[in-house]
């Protein structure tokens, strides 16, 4: 493979290739094909798609989050967003930059809320010297928890008001970051409206707690080589690095490697991980010893097209 070859059928799966998305059902679909992806572009960039250039359906030009509120095509773009929050069919974390939304579907959402959620969601935040939270983040969680849905004008009236919206938005940030938190609807004059994760989205909380890290980054890991068609594996520990520790992204990636779930392909003279071609596993398979086979469980299960998540 070459590299051009690469960016086209990235360009292909990110809906970069002038055939963007318009409708909910279009937005749906792309959210759950590619399992994850920022709102706006970063900088520096990574290999992950964008919700604004699928909507754009070009990488020419994109706007950023910094000017999201003059561009007109940021604003239609997240209309359509805050409409599959709305229904659940995909989810918000502040995992990357602090104004650049993550956004994860639904299917994919238990496996990362078992690396960055907390396990015991009902239990509030803590204040003190190495909490994550600050006093203003655990007031507003306790003021979303007894009040909720809310918006965020409503929230800061509640809290005071000498609480500024930078501060607010902080605070709300920290919430989101754990997935404490998560953004179920907006209104203009109003902004967005938060509810507490675990009342919102209980069945998937639920399923994200019984899921072991281990399970859940093979899980992840294989999606996201599904998603970009293959990277190198100091990009998946740079990607997976915002989440969980690097060494536990090698041993992941070595468990795959070992399984035969994974492979190395060369593109133009670089070596990179991709999902092990179908034929290929099957053979793999049949020529490993039998006793080797029936060890070691493969963590995810695949079909020729796109990774499918383990069920449990």
């Amino acid at each position: 493979m070459t590299e051009q070859e690469l960016q086209q059928l990235r360009r292909e799966r990110w809906r970069l290739d002038g055939k963007p998305i318009r409708t909910i059902e279009e937005a749906r679909a792309f959210v759950e094909g590619v399992g994850f992806c920022l709102m706006y572009p970063m900088r520096p960039t990574m290999p992950v798609p964008t919700f604004i250039g699928a909507f754009v359906g070009s990488d020419n030009r994109l706007p950023t989050w910094q000017h999201a509120y003059s561009d007109p095509r940021a604003l239609a773009a997240t209309e359509l967003m805050v409409r599959l929050l709305r229904e659940r069919a995909a989810y918000e974390a502040n995992l990357f930059e602090e104004n650049n939304a993550f956004l994860i579907a639904a299917s994919a959402f238990p496996y990362f809320y078992a690396l960055v959620g907390e396990r015991n969601p009902k239990l509030g935040p803590k204040q003190g010297p190495r909490s994550p939270y600050s006093p203003l983040a655990c007031d507003a969680f306790e003021l979303i928890r007894r009040d909720g849905p809310i918006s965020k004008q409503r929230l800061q009236e509640a809290l005071g008001g000498s609480v500024s919206l930078a501060a607010l938005d902080k605070a709300l940030g920290e919430l989101l970051s754990k997935l404490r938190i998560t953004r179920v609807d907006y209104k203009e004059g109003e902004g967005s409206f938060w509810d507490v994760l675990y009342r919102w989205a209980p069945d998937a909380v639920r399923e994200g707690v019984g899921l072991s890290v281990q399970q859940a980054l093979s899980a992840l890991l294989s999606k996201y080589l599904d998603c970009v068609i293959a990277a190198e594996q100091t990009e998946l520990e740079t990607f997976f690095g915002n989440f969980v520790a690097r060494s536990r992204v090698k041993e992941a990636v070595n468990a795959l490697l070992a399984a035969r779930e994974l492979s190395f392909v060369h593109v133009s003279g670089r070596s990179m991980l991709q999902i092990t071609p179908a034929k290929e596993a099957v053979v793999a398979k049949i020529e490993a010893p039998v006793s080797r086979v029936r060890s070691r469980p493969v963590p995810v299960a695949r079909s020729p097209r796109r990774t499918v998540f383990p069920k449990h």
